[in-house]
């Protein structure tokens, strides 16, 4: 009997949690002119937000692979004159080159080498933060140099190691921009390879000219996933996941949470320091969260505020028993630490500001480095949402939020914003309303799951009417949890050539 012969394709993405309902790989590539707007957009936003994601477009070749091991798709809202139109490109790293070659996935276990089919000259995936600075659109994930991309068609441009000048081999997913100054400040961790306990400093001037680096080595080899930057000071928080080489190659994890180490704070002069001037201050073990803002007071001491929780957050990383905290009794008040650079008493502790279950803070970024009062961070209340409901489609691996809360960090004062029992909301981008605005006013623009319709919003509040959205975004599709992203005004692009 005659009949059709059946080509084998790709395989199917694992049916795991993280890869399923909202968090299924979207795989898209292309672009929607005039987005569907519910309300009415300020003519004062003018710009593109900018954020990544990490999208596998193969199937791994590794059972329950954790959410954040897949490759970086950007996405770009443009807003122009009361219209959005949305544009979305893969970084074509080395990796996503070669797997689509291939037809398959080649890249191993998340940061680890000794577990890829083939090796890799760099091994990024570019997924974790998409930057500007000098013209150039940078899509970073902590583990490599940055690969650039043209900031108007999210064409990939290369590796970006700044002309020849970075020095390390590692670049952080959140380099900081002093308000003041213009200058880039950043780091590397894990700076001369896999396990190396090395941390390298930077600063970087408006025209891309490197003015400061500095090799320091750590107490322990730990992730560094966010820092703080004051006029004067440098603070690197080590998140207590430690790296062992001998474990990757194995076939163990790149990171493993370890309970009995202190959280280290790492305390630098900004500006002609030498390694051997970093002091390593200790606060009970705990996991630092994205960092809010860093400033110094009359005394000279550095208030340093963070959300902060006693519990492994990253718990698919869990410690060399295998323990690991359930993820919805996972808390993260917005705590503050005041350290006396000056002082040789390196033992620290905090105080909460916010008893409440935050991350994603995002302040009005003129006040990086200041004296600030606002910050705005996104929340949990678990009684406000219908997970009965919403359980079958969520996916997982990420925290979940339901709200956002426009903090007073001086007085504890919250405003917040709720929209609904079904949505979940990713990280907020704050973009004042002129050059001129008071801190704080102006607009919060976020992603939200909805997961009744399976499709992503834009929720757009004015700071100071924060209760009620002035416009919702409908796109025709849905885009996964992705990690962070940013502003930039029209007319910074337009300097672009």
């Amino acid at each position: 009997m005659a009949g059709h012969m059946l080509t084998r394709g790709p395989k199917a993405f694992e049916e795991v949690p993280q890869l399923s309902g909202f968090m299924k790989p979207c795989r898209y590539e292309g672009e929607v002119r005039n987005l569907e707007v519910i309300g009415q957009i300020p003519k004062e936003i003018n710009g593109t937000f900018y954020r990544v994601m990490p999208d596998p477009q193969f199937p791994s070749r590794f059972s329950n692979d954790p959410w954040f091991n897949g490759d970086g798709n950007v996405s770009a809202f443009r807003f122009e004159d009361g219209s959005i139109h949305f544009k979305q490109r893969y970084v074509r790293t080395e990796k996503f080159l070669r797997e689509r070659e291939a037809g398959k996935a080649l890249g191993g276990k998340y940061r680890n080498k000794y577990t890829d089919a083939v090796a890799f000259t760099v091994r990024t995936t570019a997924n974790t933060n998409i930057f500007y600075f000098n013209g150039k659109l940078l899509a970073i994930k902590e583990d490599a140099p940055p690969y650039s991309m043209d900031p108007k068609t999210l064409e990939t441009e290369g590796l970006y190691d700044f002309n020849g000048q970075l020095p390390c081999t590692t670049f952080t997913a959140h380099p900081k921009i002093d308000p003041t100054t213009n200058e880039l400040v950043c780091f590397g961790y894990e700076a001369k390879g896999d396990g190396t306990p090395d941390v390298c400093y930077m600063s970087v001037s408006p025209d891309g000219q490197f003015n400061e680096t500095v090799w320091m080595v750590a107490p322990v080899v730990a992730m560094i996933h966010d820092f703080a930057v004051t006029e004067n000071w440098v603070l690197f928080p080590l998140i207590p996941h430690t790296c062992d080489v001998e474990r990757m190659k194995n076939g163990g994890d790149h990171w493993q949470w370890d309970p009995t180490i202190p959280f280290y704070i790492g305390v630098l002069p900004r500006r002609g320091a030498k390694g051997t001037d970093v002091k390593w201050f200790r606060a009970p073990n705990s996991f630092p969260g994205h960092t809010a803002n860093a400033y110094e007071d009359e005394s000279g001491n550095l208030i340093f505020d963070l959300p902060c929780s006693r519990q492994n957050v990253f718990w698919w990383w869990p410690d060399a028993e295998g323990n690991a905290p359930n993820p919805m009794d996972i808390r993260d008040p917005m705590v503050r630490f005041t350290i006396d650079p000056r002082s040789d008493n390196l033992d620290i502790t905090s105080e909460v500001i916010a008893n409440v279950d935050c991350e994603f803070p995002r302040i009005d970024d003129r006040w990086a480095t200041k004296d600030y009062t606002y910050c705005f961070v996104l929340t949990m209340d678990a009684k406000l949402t219908d997970f009965a409901a919403i359980s079958p489609q969520m996916g997982g691996g990420f925290p979940p939020y339901n709200g956002i809360a426009k903090l007073n960090v001086k007085s504890g004062q919250m405003v917040s914003y709720f929209a609904g029992s079904k949505r979940l909301f990713q990280e907020p981008i704050f973009i004042p309303r002129s050059d001129s605005a008071p801190e704080g006013d102006g607009y919060v623009v976020m992603l939200v799951n909805n997961y009744e319709t399976m499709a992503s919003e834009l929720h757009i509040l004015d700071t100071n009417n924060f209760e009620k959205a002035v416009a919702i975004v409908n796109l025709p599709l849905r885009l996964r949890h992705g990690l962070h992203g940013n502003w930039v005004a029209k007319q910074e692009l337009d300097l672009v050539v």
